[in-house]
């Protein structure tokens, strides 16, 4: 049985992310130092297109005229489907610390072309919105930076 003056600490989550990485720093108030939580890292987001196709769609000639075509059926391309899988990846872990109660808000700071995939992976996932997004690359910069960047009006 729990003890019941025991209370989870209940903290606020900035989450730095692009295809290939990401760091979680965790902080006691909207506007507290940052600690970093923990990192998570794909590995299918390092990769260039070519290394990630074991088997391509191949060509064919249309059944009517001289036409050819792909017989490939994925829409997105390979790097597009792991950028994908990884904003998933973080977004679960966002929508277990938001329902348990131990993650009181989380801010996303994402590389453009990948904040759009995780904001949509986060929305399907978790009924909590972020209560502040920063479309900008800084996977790499230090604690100071992101704490500045995330702490300007």
């Amino acid at each position: 049985m729990a003890d019941a003056g025991f209370r989870a600490k209940k903290t606020f989550w900035v989450v730095v992310a692009d295809e290939s990485q990401a760091i979680v720093y965790t902080r006691d108030a909207k506007r507290a130092p940052l600690t970093e939580l923990f990192s998570l890292s794909s590995e299918a987001g390092r990769k260039k297109p070519g290394e990630m196709l074991a088997d391509r769609g191949g060509r064919s000639f249309d059944s009517f005229g001289g036409g050819r075509h792909t017989m490939a059926k994925e829409k997105d391309g390979p790097r597009k489907h792991a950028a994908m899988a990884f904003a998933r990846q973080i977004a679960d872990r966002i929508a277990r610390v938001t329902h348990d109660g131990s993650c009181r808000g989380y801010v996303l700071v994402a590389a453009p072309r990948f904040l759009g995939l995780l904001r949509e992976a986060v929305a399907k996932s978790s009924k909590f919105e972020p209560y502040k997004t920063i479309d900008k690359e800084v996977v790499g910069q230090d604690a100071d930076f992101v704490q500045k960047l995330v702490d300007a009006d």
